[in-house]
């Protein structure tokens, strides 16, 4: 793998894997436009530069979960940072586990451009009824047990490449009511466990040359800048854009099927 093609892809999966437009799509089209051959293990490596960006912008707010969740069950003390902490736990159970199952015996069989076509337009069209036919009620703080554990369960469809983590559990908290800036957030800290899971399963295969570094510090650095964008955005804007970027790349993806 070139050095050009790790920043490359670094860029791109700091820009993808935060807006609700799908990394995996990214990732597995861009190689196979321009005949890239890249180990299948540099996505993980590059989901972790965004982990790493998360751990850091949310880097005080981790900490007030850690502690709440602890003081909760230890001194049974009950704060909003500890019921977030064991709702994110729950939540990332089921969708993990079901995710993984999936993942490990279907992962071949859909990482096609036509299925990844398929899934960016559903998916971007589903996106974009959601957000624009479903109330704004729920603040961050507010999110009950039901909708925290619905929109962690819908993780599991992400394993199809073009459904994208974080446009799925956005689009599952806004059914749910929950407000976009903190469907936005929710996802961010909701998807945290599961990539670290990934990361550490598949730290055996990393290969640490220059372009691993140059392109975890790209996703990373990238990273941070998309995850203030997107909550500051979504103060007053909504999906709409992201949903239309999806359906057009996946219409791109099926011209160029169409022309090969």
């Amino acid at each position: 793998m070139q050095i050009y093609q790790s920043l490359i892809l670094g860029i791109v999966q700091g820009l993808t894997e935060l807006l609700p437009i799908s990394s995996s799509a990214h990732l597995n089209i861009i190689p196979w436009i321009f005949n890239w051959n890249i180990p299948e293990w540099f996505d993980v490596a590059l989901h972790f530069g965004t982990l790493l960006a998360i751990g850091l912008y949310f880097f005080k707010d981790w900490l007030k979960l850690i502690k709440g969740g602890f003081n909760q069950v230890v001194k049974k003390e009950k704060t909003t940072e500890g019921k977030m902490f064991w709702y994110i736990v729950l939540a990332t159970i089921p969708g993990g586990i079901i995710g993984f199952i999936l993942d490990k015996f279907l992962e071949d069989a859909l990482t096609t451009p036509l299925i990844i076509a398929i899934a960016l337009i559903v998916m971007g069209i589903i996106l974009y009824v959601a957000d624009k036919k479903c109330k704004s009620v729920t603040d961050y703080e507010n999110m009950s047990l039901k909708q925290t554990f619905l929109i962690g369960l819908s993780q599991a469809l992400a394993f199809i490449p073009g459904v994208s983590r974080s446009g799925v559990t956005m689009t599952t908290a806004r059914i749910m009511g929950v407000k976009r800036e903190a469907a936005a957030r929710y996802s961010f800290m909701l998807s945290a466990p599961i990539v670290l899971a990934a990361t550490v399963f598949k730290a055996k295969d990393f290969v640490f040359s220059i372009p691993f570094f140059i392109g975890v510090f790209a996703s990373f650095i990238v990273g941070i800048f998309v995850i203030k964008f997107l909550l500051n955005y979504l103060k007053k804007g909504d999906f709409k854009w992201f949903a239309i970027y999806r359906v057009i790349f996946g219409i791109i993806i099926l011209a160029v099927l169409f022309i090969r």
